[in-house]
């Protein structure tokens, strides 16, 4: 179902989730709205090792990692601490709560809008995708990418917003973009993030089947 090109530094953790039930009746509890809060509770915390490391993982092929294009964990921890981290749904939530914590940007897609088969490469030249509701791109050259049937559908900045979750969603496939010089933290996260979809009644399945 994955495949992943040979890269020398990423560390990548792939799963499959199945939520009981749609999304939109899934809201985030208490407990999970909580970890997106500044000074949650966490088994990490991210510092500037963490996030030059992570621009390193970005940086190798090409890419820019700074400003708009910086990793998207870069932005949580803005959001959370301006208070504007808001819960989107359980998925996305979890999600958040972890890349915040651990550092690690982190990509969830909804299997039912992307195609397999799916691959993990580098970008080349005129790769691009649509990220918002707005229709805004993002210039994809050189940057680590999921690619499913259709092309590019998400990454460590920001996802594409034809495979993103949405109410109906049920089954998602999520990668952690970690990297070999944080060595052991996306097993790390991974585990955390295992207990806290399991806490929401999801079923997770890794490697991906």
């Amino acid at each position: 179902m994955l495949t992943v090109d040979t890269h020398p530094l990423l560390d990548l953790v792939a799963f499959t989730s199945t939520f009981p039930a749609p999304l939109g009746d899934l809201p985030a509890p208490e407990w999970l709205q909580a970890l997106l809060k500044p000074g949650a509770t966490a088994p990490f915390q991210s510092d500037d090792a963490v996030r030059g490391a992570v621009r390193d993982l970005l940086r190798h092929g090409g890419y820019k990692p700074t400003g708009r294009g910086k990793p998207a964990s870069e932005y949580l921890v803005r959001a959370s601490g301006d208070g504007s981290l808001s819960t989107i749904n359980a998925a996305v939530d979890a999600c958040n709560a972890v890349s915040l914590h651990s550092g690690l940007p982190i990509s969830v897609v909804d299997l039912d809008r992307a195609q397999a088969p799916f691959r993990v490469a580098t970008a080349i030249q005129g790769d691009r995708y649509v990220f918002n509701a707005s229709g805004q791109e993002i210039d994809l050259e050189g940057l680590l990418c999921l690619f499913d049937a259709a092309g590019p559908c998400a990454n460590a900045v920001k996802d594409a917003q034809r495979t993103k979750t949405d109410g109906s969603t049920r089954r998602t496939l999520t990668l952690l973009w970690g990297t070999k010089e944080l060595a052991g933290r996306s097993t790390s996260a991974f585990a955390w993030y295992r207990e806290l979809l399991e806490r929401l009644g999801a079923t997770v399945e890794h490697p991906v089947p």
